[in-house]
């Protein structure tokens, strides 16, 4: 029997108030209660927007002129107010930092039961009930600060099941979250999308990490408009995802180099079950032979060497454990491994945020012991994830001349060092703008420039792509290679296994607080045992090598990432 119609587009437009042109155009889209639907695009597409028409914040919070209609649970969208669509739909927002009340995981979930004057006894009945679906009943009575990444996304998702919900819509689930992690979030969405019957809503362009689990429809969006909504598998068979700046799951993109002609009826949104035959692996086979193996890495000076550094927080926190790790001149380098693993404490101690207890940093053979945070910042530049927590000016120009400013270079020096600065980054039409005018992605550039401009002989950056779709995430890689081409040495803490691969020739993979591997980016990807104990995960390429009889997945991982770049490079 098919299921209720409990969301219903119908020739949905709309503008925001603020705006000179509508964001939606002619939406017409109908989800019924147990589906479970990706919805993909490109940055500024609109599906925040859509999302947002879901949940009730357009017209609440964000008001603008609305055309067609929306019905929710049946109801009149636009004239329920956000108390009453609460109740029908839950969401569980991409930052879980932003969605805690509670001082402790219980109050939290509590929240909406004590706001509906639940007695107490049944509210207590109801958080272990919920505590125990999502799987964070051991630390209920733990602050929210207390707990990992994953249990936070858990909580989020517990608070807003008390009310029992027909809709539960998730805003970029995997931004912030390690790749094991990642794939614990869209195994736990799968069992509770079974468990509730729920009408699931997942909006994320990482589509292959969504395909862990399957989805019964993906919608991709463009412009403002509906560009695809149907199987994921016949989606994959086609160019769409590519064209519209998303990409598509890595195995996906190596069969169609290879020529290999894909069907819907071979499963490509599932890798476990993707039926190739004999000609579709010979094809593979031939292919990699074809690709020219992958340069060698040449050897550098050494520009920065941990020794046996060792680090607790005053709570007692053993962050780092002896740690022994190198740094050469003019590379671009990976940081990888799960949250609390110990890679931000690791960049806070070279950058002198953070004292170790014992061990010897050494900077171009010299001891870093007695360089303060300021000495450190005229040779290691650090960039945090949040552009936003960096920014203190509000025109772009003086946000980049700050720390010239605050070290005493003469005006006349600044304006040509910023200057050529904001060229480097491409931001120079936009000197004269307030920092309030910029997209996310361009802030980014600011915080950037605002470190390049110091001439640092290394830049650290805590996660340069986070939230970015590929177009996006694409411009800030490219424009970090480029600085790398410059001779600017490039270290990236990173989730992103993929940026890893692409832009990063080696890895240090960081668990416990202790180093547990040093190698070629290729190979830790290819390694279960590295990916296992890192709470990382396996290339796609490692499982398609294995599939097509390819015995060295290091290789082809690696083959297959030079002609990506080649073919990225020419688009």
């Amino acid at each position: 029997m098919e299921q209720e119609v409990v969301i219903s587009f119908e020739d949905f437009g709309f503008q925001y108030k603020a705006q000179a042109e509508p964001t939606l155009y002619h939406i017409d889209l109908q989800i019924r209660k147990g589906e479970k639907v990706l919805i993909a695009g490109p940055s500024g597409c609109g599906k925040s927007t859509l999302a947002h028409c879901i949940n009730g914040l357009i017209p609440n919070s964000y008001p603008g002129q609305a055309t067609g209609n929306l019905t929710i649970g049946g109801k009149n969208a636009l004239k329920l107010g956000l108390f009453d669509l609460s109740k029908i739909v839950g969401t569980v927002l991409q930052d879980a930092d932003g969605q805690f009340i509670g001082l402790t995981v219980a109050e939290d979930i509590a929240f909406a039961l004590e706001n509906d004057c639940i007695p107490t006894e049944e509210m207590h009945r109801q958080v272990e009930r919920i505590a125990e679906l999502v799987d964070v009943k051991q630390v209920l009575g733990h602050a929210p600060h207390e707990i990992s990444g994953g249990q936070k996304q858990r909580v989020g998702l517990g608070g807003v099941m008390v009310d029992q919900v027909d809709i539960l819509l998730f805003d970029e689930p995997l931004a912030n979250l390690d790749p094991a992690t990642g794939k614990q979030a869209i195994v736990l969405i799968d069992e509770i999308q079974k468990r509730t019957g729920c009408a699931v809503i997942i909006i994320e362009h990482r589509v292959e990490d969504v395909l862990y689990r399957p989805v019964d429809r993906v919608v991709v969006m463009g412009d403002g408009r509906i560009q695809y909504d149907g199987d994921p598998d016949t989606l994959l068979c086609t160019d769409l995802l590519q064209e519209g700046g998303i990409r598509e799951p890595l195995y996906v993109t190596a069969l169609k180099y290879a020529g290999v002609e894909l069907t819907a009826d071979m499963r490509p949104s599932c890798l476990p079950e993707l039926k190739l035959s004999e000609e579709h692996t010979a094809q593979v086979r031939a292919w990699f032979a074809k690709q020219p193996p992958a340069a060698a890495v040449s050897q550098r000076e050494i520009l920065l060497r941990a020794e046996r550094i060792d680090f607790t927080y005053a709570g007692g926190h053993h962050a780092l454990r002896g740690i022994d790790a190198v740094i050469h001149k003019g590379e671009m380098l990976s940081i990888v491994g799960t949250n609390g693993a110990g890679k931000s404490t690791f960049s806070k101690v070279i950058c002198g945020f953070e004292q170790p207890q014992t061990g010897r940093l050494e900077l171009n053979g010299t001891d870093m012991a007695e360089l303060s945070i300021k000495e450190r910042a005229d040779h290691i530049g650090y960039v945090m994830q949040n552009p936003n927590q960096m920014i203190s000016k509000v025109q772009i120009f003086d946000e980049v001349a700050l720390g010239l400013r605050n070290r005493g270079v003469p005006e006349e020096e600044i304006r040509p060092r910023v200057e050529e600065t904001l060229k480097i980054c491409g931001l120079y039409p936009f000197r004269n703008w307030p920092i309030s005018a910029l997209s996310y992605g361009q802030k980014k550039r600011v915080t950037i420039a605002s470190i390049l401009v110091l001439r640092p002989e290394m830049i650290l950056l805590d996660e340069p792509t986070a939230g970015q779709d590929l177009r996006h995430y694409t411009e800030i890689m490219d424009f970090l290679s480029e600085l790398n081409r410059q001779g600017v040495t490039v270290v990236l803490i990173t989730h992103d296994m993929h940026l890893m691969l692409e832009y990063t020739p080696r890895a240090i993979v960081f668990n416990a607080g202790a180093v547990i591997a040093d190698r070629p980016a290729a190979e830790v990807l290819n390694s279960p045992e590295i990916v296992e104990a890192a709470h990382l995960k396996e290339t796609s390429l490692f499982h398609l090598s294995k599939a097509c009889g390819i015995d060295d997945a290091v290789e082809f991982t690696r083959r297959f990432v030079e002609r990506d770049r080649e073919v990225r490079r020419h688009d």
